[in-house]
């Protein structure tokens, strides 16, 4: 009979195959909503990796150790010696590229009104290990060193009504604590993929930023990029020290893990939908539970029957399990297929968060693309299978403890 197991179970999916469909169809949707929904959650953990290492830390950031406590008052003052610092951090070990910014709040007086801004003096030639501003520049091009030049996001750009060629007064406050204005030139308007930059920030060289702001030879930070094969905690703290002994310079460098809250919230959140999603293909398992104790019922006299000519307990139980295996592996395998489907589309067409995430200050890409991971696939498919069929396994014990006599009065 043992031999037999498989074409008998096979027999019975098929005889209840309205049931056993709507077994594996609840198997293939939860497969199928978890497996995107991780692709969704490691497709944002990325991006903002992608995004915080380009546009906003680097992979290290040195400031000014006391930058971080006034950093509220935008403490311009508390600056870093451009070329002394990029000296002795090019030379550590694990280096790769190194820029400087210096961020300002910024006022645009336009029309008689002064809109608020947020500047950003950068050296363009350095910038392109971290920033590809020639793909994100959609009219115009990008301001050169040595000109009151400036780079627009589009969104900003729009809503001030702004195009290349127009000129706009940027004011803002200086490291002296004074007031400064100066005139630029729009020589270029960029789309960036976070929203929040693209509807509030301005690039402008460094040099005029180091002017207006009177921080000549000055920076406010310095981003590192590192080499591959390196720690990033390990060369931010081998900087530190470098900084320390070559200048005597005391300065805040840290990896840009430990500088963004963000990111460390995303991927605890992560990690907790990995413990709901078991949690939920548990809770989901009970209307297997349910459908199989209800199949169990319905079959008591069969389960009398193949008792009575043979089959013994383990085979009984064995043969739920089978059933429950093949419903398993088929509602796993269909759901697992439709998620790599609906996952590949997205990774073409995008996810656009553009009106979700308007006014939304997060350093995530209004438009994700999705793309499969062959381990969360793998993972889910697994993991289906292995709690759709241990559900079975409670009903199978139970079915295999009927006695012939009773089993055999239920018509």
């Amino acid at each position: 009979m043992t031999t037999k197991l498989p074409a008998v179970a096979f027999r019975n999916i098929f005889r209840n195959l309205r049931r056993s469909s709507l077994s594996a169809i609840a198997i293939a949707v939860s497969a199928m909503a978890i497996m995107a929904l991780l692709a969704l959650l490691e497709c944002m953990e990325a991006d903002m990796e992608t995004n915080l290492t380009s546009y906003y830390t680097g992979e290290i950031r040195i400031r000014h150790e006391s930058f971080e406590k006034y950093e509220r008052y935008n403490p311009l003052h508390l600056s870093l010696d451009v070329e002394a610092v990029l000296g002795v951090a090019t030379s550590v070990d694990g280096v790769e590229a190194a820029t400087s910014r210096i961020n300002f709040p910024a006022n645009l007086y336009l029309n008689g009104k002064n809109n608020g801004a947020l500047g950003v003096g950068v050296d363009f030639a350095r910038e392109a290990a971290f920033i590809d501003f020639p793909s994100l520049v959609t009219k115009g091009s990008i301001p050169q060193a040595g000109k009151n030049e400036l780079l627009i996001g589009a969104i900003l750009a729009h809503e001030l009504q702004l195009e290349v060629g127009d000129k706009i007064t940027v004011l803002t406050s200086t490291a002296l604590r004074g007031s400064n204005a100066m005139t630029f030139e729009i020589v270029g308007i960029a789309s960036f993929p976070v929203g929040g930059l693209s509807s509030k920030t301005l690039y402008i060289p460094l040099d005029r930023a180091q002017y207006m702001l009177r921080m000549e030879g000055q920076t406010q930070e310095i981003l590192l990029q590192v080499a591959d094969g390196y720690k990033e905690a390990d060369v931010a703290q081998s900087v530190k020290t470098e900084l320390q002994a070559s200048l005597g310079l005391a300065t805040e460098t840290k990896a840009w893990k430990d500088l963004n809250m963000m990111y460390s919230l995303l991927s605890i959140a992560k990690f907790i939908y990995y413990v709901m999603a078991g949690v939920f293909f548990v809770l989901g398992s009970t209307v297997i539970i349910n459908t199989t104790m209800m199949v169990i019922y319905e079959r008591m006299r069969e389960i009398g029957t193949l008792a009575a000519l043979g089959m013994q307990g383990k085979e009984l139980t064995r043969l739920f399990l089978l059933e429950g295996s093949f419903i398993s592996i088929a509602g796993s395998t269909l759901g697992t297929i439709a998620g790599l489907i609906i996952i590949a589309v997205l990774g073409k067409v995008g996810l656009n968060f553009t009106e979700a995430m308007s006014g939304v200050d997060m350093e995530i890409s209004s438009i994700l693309y999705p793309q499969v991971n062959w381990w969360i696939a793998l993972f889910v498919w697994f993991y289906a299978i292995l709690t759709a069929t241990l559900s079975t396994l409670i009903p199978s014990r139970r079915a295999s403890k009927i006695q012939i006599v009773e089993a055999l009065r239920y018509v």
